[in-house]
């Protein structure tokens, strides 16, 4: 009877116990969301599930984002981070579409800051626009691929009749993007060749993840990031977590690397990241470059078949424009080559072989930052890596301003604006 008694006495007290905790994690819990929106903290989930691109840009969302640099973002009705725009073209208006990954959707700052808000005033400014209005589409989104943007091209773009689209091709990562065995995720669309044609491949609609995303608890859980800051903070917490044990992970590999490479050496010293600046050498690199630069013809060729001109962009890695020379060179020793430029200039021979009108900024750039003592990629305590900041930003708006002024393509498919409306009215 007594041990009954003691037993009972024992649950009661665990269960004043549990009561008590889950009453002090509520009591906790609630303070902490009041706090956080006081302060306004947000860490929003700004991408969800995309049928044919794997994934896009969530409509409506806003928040900051806080992943590298700092911005309050908003998406618009449609998806883009930009301010509204009208399906049907103003008159007197030439309108650009940018086609591009993160370094163009340009989360990391300000929208006002990023090149493509300060590049529409400038090309107004200039002849070759003939006075026009310059209303510039951002559609890029960050982690895209080529493959992505050619979907974004025949999904989205056209419903907004531009006269130029302009392809931001990112250096860094575009052609490991593009090709599966590279890029190593089942979670997004490729293009492969099948009988010597770029053929879609949506493999990724039956990928584990990407249906996951559609289930009840992943829905459920989404709702709960939406709507609790709290929430929002520890996923932010996991974010950088992660994210530092990566980067002390890749510091280790770089400490225990020989501090002089050869052009042999091995790729799992180099990463990943790395090899764009190497001539392939295997089966791998050199598919993933072909289906690259089958993507980049395919686009311009959708391009010119709605009669809008067509623009490739290089945009460069952080070490091609850092304006340090010792630091480059360095750079160099390691990867084992005697220029960083070979991506660059394979794809300018593209543009030239296709003749396809074609911007590199790298050394221009470079010069740049030289000139005004400026770093142009990275924020806070790793500057000198990652994505343009405000500096990096207005010197594209700046060198991309006089390209476009200067560009006699450019200016030809801005007159030919009339034959574009009346093509575009056909094709659609």
């Amino acid at each position: 009877m007594k041990d009954n008694n003691r037993s009972r006495k024992r649950k009661s007290t665990l269960r004043q116990k549990l009561l008590l905790i889950i009453f002090g994690l509520l009591v906790g819990g609630t303070f902490s969301e009041i706090g956080l929106r006081i302060i306004d903290y947000s860490y929003p989930q700004f991408y969800q599930n995309d049928y044919y691109r794997g994934f896009a840009l969530r409509p409506g969302i806003e928040g900051t984002y806080r992943r590298e640099g700092t911005s309050y973002v908003r998406i618009n009705s449609d998806g883009l981070r930009d301010r509204e725009h009208t399906k049907t073209k103003p008159a007197n208006t030439v309108r650009i579409a940018l086609l591009g990954d993160s370094f163009v959707e340009a989360m990391h700052v300000p929208m006002e800051r990023t090149f493509w808000s300060l590049l529409g005033p400038k090309l107004e400014a200039c002849n070759a626009f003939h006075g026009k209005q310059v209303e510039i589409i951002n559609f890029g989104v960050s982690g895209y691929g080529t493959a992505q943007e050619l979907m974004t091209l025949r999904q989205k773009v056209w419903d907004y009749s531009p006269d130029i689209v302009i392809l931001a091709f990112t250096i860094f990562n575009d052609v490991y993007d593009n090709f599966r065995p590279l890029n190593g995720t089942e979670q997004v669309p490729y293009f492969v060749y099948r009988n010597r044609q770029l053929v879609y491949d949506g493999a990724f609609r039956d990928s584990p993840k990407y249906l996951s995303r559609y289930s009840k608890l992943n829905r459920f859980g989404r709702w709960f990031h939406d709507h609790l800051r709290i929430v929002q903070l520890v996923h932010y917490v996991q974010f950088v977590t992660k994210l530092r044990l990566t980067d002390w992970r890749n510091r280790r590999r770089l400490a225990a690397a020989p501090q002089k490479q050869s052009a042999s050496a091995d790729p799992a010293d180099l990463g990943r990241d790395n090899m764009m600046y190497i001539e392939p050498r295997d089966e791998d690199w050199k598919e993933g470059w072909r289906v690259t630069e089958g993507l980049i013809l395919q686009i311009r060729d959708e391009v010119k078949q709605h009669g809008a001109g067509f623009f490739l962009m290089i945009v460069p890695t952080a070490i091609q424009v850092y304006p340090t020379p010792v630091v480059r060179e360095n750079f160099m020793r390691f990867v084992g080559v005697n220029t960083m430029f070979y991506p660059n200039s394979r794809l300018k021979a593209l543009a030239e072989r296709e003749q396809i009108d074609f911007f590199d900024p790298a050394e221009q750039m470079q010069a740049y930052a030289a000139e005004h003592k400026v770093i142009l990629n990275g924020f806070g305590q790793d500057i000198g890596n990652g994505h343009w900041n405000i500096a990096g930003h207005q010197a594209v708006a700046e060198l991309l301003a006089q390209r476009l002024c200067s560009d006699q393509a450019i200016v030809r498919s801005v007159s030919r604006k009339p034959n574009y409306l009346t093509i575009s009215k056909s094709i659609h």
